[in-house]
């Protein structure tokens, strides 16, 4: 502190000894790099919220109709509840991280395509996408069709287990949905029209509410009423991006099907694995926190209550992902470009403006953290319990505000792999083992499990930060033009146009 006032102190008597013109063009210049930086700022935020507020809109309204049927299915039965926090938090979070992950390098390839201005290879890589995805599922999918047994084999409770294995039926429907609304949504982000994506899930929510209400109490379905609810609203959004995109809104970068996206599809897929590895590693980590949360004395309650917190903190998570999506748009783009200087830029405003959000959520949660378990649940325990957890809640919440972005930077340079390795350490070598211990040997509960989580997502975050930090910027474009003038395609234009030559 002393040697910065010292050193303006010494610049401001250098300036009074000086000419008055030498003066005054010295702090005319020191006023204009302040006005440029200001304008430089508000010009790449306006490009981040371009990208991260349609994103944001349709991440928190989609993962807010898996918490409506959450709401609704724990207001039928305490017993359903369990089983849908297990299928939710463990199933579909090993699965989707897989889908996920595995779409995140659509994420890095049409960013950097579009950086590159190669649009055509766009459409390509989508159709890449869906095939390398689409066949992962369809492997994965004894999960959910021997879901009882499987729960049953790993010492679930067998009420549990068996309303689990009925859940985990209607959630193949979902996950399929899934596999096309994540790729298209990350192809139509990294052109920046992604607007779309954003009235479509608002669309989508408000139609899953009165849906959801029309079949649980009208209908008198119950619990296949929650579920069929939360399947027919997330295939509408698929519906209307199909629309959108084969409908003619998307010239540049879709040309229709093409036997192309067959061709060099095993580099797509190896990228595809280490970027499945990435976000599996950090999404299952919070499936085998819940998992042993169901090995507590009161397991009822202690999984219902971990999966409440878990999918408020996930809920603000989409927020986060709205911005690790710009991250990886802004960072894709400029590599693309070939641009070192703006990628690391782009950067900095990025990180002031996730952790400026996730400080607004750690407030929050303080404040109203006792009582967001009457928004799940009437069982006053279950209540309880989450109150329990609120102030180790709001901390996640503030930490959730600052890693995923520094993700999406990674993801944006296609640096996975060397994020996978340091999500397997931090969560699985760290955070897990902390969880445990507190959890069982020191009978902390929930409460010791969580702070082991914490553990791992801090390790995390400083992790990623040095990651960052030591990237050679400028060798990350020559990377990047190496790898998409290996895999590039002529379009069809450019063929007709070299064959006239010819």
């Amino acid at each position: 502190m002393w040697l910065t006032k010292f050193l303006a102190m010494y610049h401001s008597q250098e300036i009074s000894g000086m000419d008055s013109s030498i003066q005054e063009t010295l702090l005319s210049t020191e006023v204009d790099q302040k006005g440029d930086l200001k304008r430089r700022i508000r010009e790449e935020s306006k490009k981040i919220w371009r990208v991260a507020l349609p994103s944001i809109v349709s991440r928190v309204t989609s993962f807010g109709t898996i918490v409506v049927t959450q709401s609704f299915v724990g207001h039928i039965s305490s017993v359903d509840l369990a089983g849908y926090a297990l299928v939710q938090t463990l199933s579909v979070r090993f699965v989707n991280g897989i889908v996920i992950g595995m779409s995140s390098a659509t994420e890095t390839l049409c960013g950097q395509a579009f950086g590159a201005k190669q649009y055509h290879m766009m459409g390509i890589f989508l159709q890449r996408s869906w095939l390398v995805d689409l066949t992962a599922l369809t492997v994965l999918l004894p999960i959910f069709i021997f879901a009882t047994p499987i729960f049953n084999l790993l010492g679930e409770e067998k009420a549990i287990a068996k309303s689990a294995g009925h859940i985990s039926l209607w959630f193949i429907l979902f996950l399929y949905s899934i596999v096309f609304s994540t790729t298209i949504q990350m192809y139509l982000q990294a052109q920046q029209k992604n607007m779309v994506i954003a009235w479509l899930s608002v669309m989508q929510f408000a139609i899953h509410i009165p849906l959801s209400w029309l079949f649980v109490y009208v209908l008198n379905w119950g619990l296949d009423g929650a579920m069929a609810a939360l399947c027919i609203s997330s295939w509408f959004l698929v519906f209307g991006e199909f629309v959108y995109i084969f409908g003619g809104w998307c010239p540049d970068s879709w040309k229709g099907f093409s036997l192309a996206a067959v061709k060099d599809i095993f580099p797509v897929v190896k990228l595809s694995i280490s970027s499945g590895v990435m976000v599996c590693l950090e999404l299952w980590y919070y499936a085998i926190l819940v998992l042993l949360a169901g090995y507590m004395k009161n397991a009822e309650v202690a999984i219902s209550a971990f999966s409440i917190s878990l999918n408020v903190v996930a809920w603000e998570f989409m927020i986060s992902l709205g911005i690790m999506g710009s991250a990886v748009v802004r960072v894709a783009n400029e590599l693309g470009r070939g641009d070192a200087k703006a990628t690391k830029f782009s950067i900095k405003v990025l990180m002031g403006t996730s952790v400026a959000i996730g400080l607004f959520f750690w407030i929050l949660c303080l404040v109203f953290g006792n009582k967001l378990g009457y928004l799940f649940t009437n069982e006053e325990e279950v209540v309880q319990t989450v109150s329990d957890l609120s102030l180790l809640l709001a901390f996640s919440v503030l930490l959730n505000g600052i890693y995923p972005v520094l993700s999406g930077v990674a993801v944006g340079a296609g640096l996975q792999t060397k994020v996978a390795i340091i999500n397997l350490v931090c969560f699985y070598i760290i955070g897990l083992p902390i969880g445990a211990v507190l959890g069982y040997v020191f009978q902390l509960q929930v409460k010791g499990i969580w702070i082991g989580m914490i553990s791992g997502v801090v390790t995390e975050t400083l992790a990623l930060s040095f990651m960052t930090w030591r990237t050679n910027w400028d060798q990350e474009v020559s990377i990047t033009s190496a790898r998409l003038k290996r895999w590039y395609l002529k379009s069809a234009e450019e063929s007709r146009q070299s064959s006239d030559h010819s």
